[in-house]
């Protein structure tokens, strides 16, 4: 076994904020370019909802990347940044309009659920390659 270090334990706080800064880009860039493809190809409701889809997935990498910002805190055994409590509570709310949003989506679009799953989706697909190209590096 050889000294190196898997480049995933060596991660500072900075490069996974760098991470997931990238990764809410792509997925920023990806739901655009897609949506526009679907309003061509399908119809206007179909990139709504792709649209609804990846601005969800963006502002949920945001959303995690503000909790995790906490939890390291928490496990450096830091104080506490100011507004913990409102992060959470953030967090809840932020879990709600995204509900809520998708339902809305859903009832008044009418478009395709599998474009909205598709814009759901992406974030998980952008963080993913992220680490991947974290990982080839």
């Amino acid at each position: 076994m050889t000294g190196e270090s898997h480049p995933v334990a060596g991660l500072t706080d900075e490069a996974l904020h760098a991470l997931l800064l990238r990764a809410t880009r792509l997925t920023a860039v990806l739901g655009a370019v897609l949506a526009v493809i679907l309003w061509i190809a399908m119809s206007w409701r179909d990139a709504a909802m792709m649209a609804v889809g990846a601005a969800i997935s963006a502002l949920s990498i945001l959303e995690w990347q503000r909790l995790i910002r906490l939890f390291n805190a928490r496990m450096d055994q830091q104080k506490m940044p100011r507004g913990a409590v409102m992060v959470v509570g953030f967090f809840l709310l932020r879990l709600f309009l995204f509900g809520a949003a998708i339902y809305g989506s859903l009832k008044c679009f009418k478009g395709s659920a599998i474009a909205l799953l598709v814009g759901l989706g992406l974030a998980v697909v952008a963080t993913m390659w992220q680490a991947l190209r974290l990982l080839r590096d």
